[in-house]
């Protein structure tokens, strides 16, 4: 936030929901407007998005966003906007997210035209890297374009509002702001049936295009006419195209979905391929480490006047609405955007891409020792939710012991419950833990720490959840 905006805060009364501190307002959307905030205590700026009850209300959408808010939370991913908190008034429902200051990814194009091929790729590779994540979480966006692509300071892309466009009905999608129907596949302005990614590979495709051309591969103002060229799926190849990328974008831009390129088809093709980072598509074993960052812990306790112990509770209780595992990860990813920064100083980020989260603090951290073999599965726990902080004192030698929290399975499903329990005994066997059967649905776990030769046990209960939102003012 500028010193003028800072100033203009001063004067007029300052808006409080939390412990964050409302500015600007950086947008506007459907469900209402985007403001920027900043923590009382660790003065991390924010983005909040608000959404309006009535409206929700009567777009008849309340489940659906309860459920996706609940999915989002347990994101962390380097290029989707991370979804912090969650605030709930009578009126209004506010969603504290990652902020980023570069703008959308539409001005971009818009200022500079056509992409250099090599930058259009970077770009190409961190958003198919963000939709391949969510996908595997069972999220489709259905409304991805450079508008809801943002960028940071270090032009690197974030997927913005993951989760909240496919609430849309696809006849709202069309009379609505929220949606462009240039970026729509056939099967969508079609009205047919359709199982989900496919409909965002498509629009990656238009993406794509965009990024190397600088104009859309179908337009035009008139919307039959459009719709027409769409269902055509015939666009103009400008010559300056090489052939690999050609090939690409007619696999991406395939009218038929039962055709069309999959995920894997795209990351497999030799123009995706070339200049990859690692760190877009990581083994499980690096995707499922948890690491505890000493100096952010150290700072949570300074800002909020708690013992480390408090904090390490926080982390482990899995409580998403807990201040303090707010505030720490809120530190963390701050810690990352300022490491990259520094490096980007000596080392050229085009090249060199961005690391995972979490995982490049200057500061001394601890590893659980404890890593998957498993792939991402939607009903499985994010990172420092999933994993067991056994070596915390061994590092200090002096700290007391950490109070014990209660373990739960904190992820909402609609799969059936026989496939979540099989899920369940498939992750305890790859980690060789032991347990017992109290009844189909219930289980009590252990697991021997090797570095205190201690087990550490827990209860895993499934349950039916049945849900009921009232309004009252």
């Amino acid at each position: 936030m500028s010193d003028k905006n800072s100033a203009q805060q001063g004067a007029h009364p300052l808006v409080k929901i939390g412990h964050y501190i409302l500015g600007q307002t950086l947008g506007v959307g459907t469900f209402g407007k985007v403001k920027i905030g900043e923590h009382q205590l660790t003065k991390h700026k924010v983005a909040v998005k608000i959404l309006n009850r009535q409206k929700i209300k009567s777009l008849d959408v309340v489940g659906k966003i309860r459920r996706e808010i609940q999915n989002l939370k347990l994101f962390r991913h380097p290029h989707i906007i991370k979804l912090y908190q969650v605030i709930s008034t009578p009126t209004d429902i506010f969603m504290i997210m990652e902020y980023v200051s570069g703008g959308e990814l539409f001005e971009y194009i818009v200022n500079h035209g056509k992409l250099k091929e090599q930058d259009a790729r970077r770009f190409f590779q961190q958003i198919i890297s963000g939709v391949d994540y969510c996908h595997r979480h069972m999220i489709v966006h259905r409304d991805l374009k450079p508008e809801n692509l943002l960028l940071d300071h270090n032009m690197h892309v974030k997927i913005a509002d993951f989760g909240l466009s496919n609430m849309m009905m696809d006849g709202e999608f069309l009379r609505t702001s929220c949606g462009s129907p240039n970026y729509a596949a056939p099967e969508v302005i079609s009205g047919k049936l359709y199982a989900g990614p496919e409909v965002d590979i498509w629009s990656c495709g238009v993406i794509l295009y965009a990024l190397l051309c600088g104009t859309l591969p179908f337009d035009d103002e008139h919307v039959p006419t459009l719709f027409r060229k769409i269902k055509s799926g015939i666009f103009p190849i400008p010559e300056y195209l090489n052939k690999s990328v050609v090939s690409l974008l007619c696999q991406m831009l395939q009218i038929d979905p039962m055709k069309r390129a999959t995920i894997e088809d795209i990351k497999k093709h030799e123009w995706f391929q070339k200049d990859c980072p690692a760190y877009l598509f990581p083994s499980p074993v690096e995707q499922d480490s948890s690491v505890i960052d000493i100096d952010a812990i150290n700072e949570v306790c300074e800002k909020f006047g708690v013992k480390e112990k408090e904090v390490h509770s926080a982390l482990l209780s899995g409580d998403a609405h807990d201040q303090l595992a707010i505030a720490y990860h809120l530190i963390i990813d701050n810690k990352r955007i300022a490491d990259e920064a520094a490096k980007a100083e000596i080392k050229d980020f085009y090249v060199a891409g961005s690391p995972p989260p979490l995982s490049m603090s200057p500061t001394p951290i601890i590893n659980d020792g404890i890593s998957s073999p498993l792939k991402p599965h939607p009903e499985r726990i994010a990172p420092l939710r999933d994993r067991v902080i056994a070596s915390n004192h061994a590092a200090s030698g002096e700290r007391g012991r950490v109070k014990k929290a209660k373990w739960h399975l904190g992820i909402r499903s609609q799969s059936k419950p026989s496939d979540i329990m099989m899920e369940v005994y498939r992750a305890m066997k790859a980690l060789n833990y032991e347990w017992k059967v109290i009844n189909p649905y219930h289980v009590r776990v252990r697991h021997k720490n090797v570095l205190h030769d201690k087990y550490v046990m827990m209860s895993l209960q499934l349950y039916q959840n049945k849900i009921q939102v009232t309004y009252r003012t």
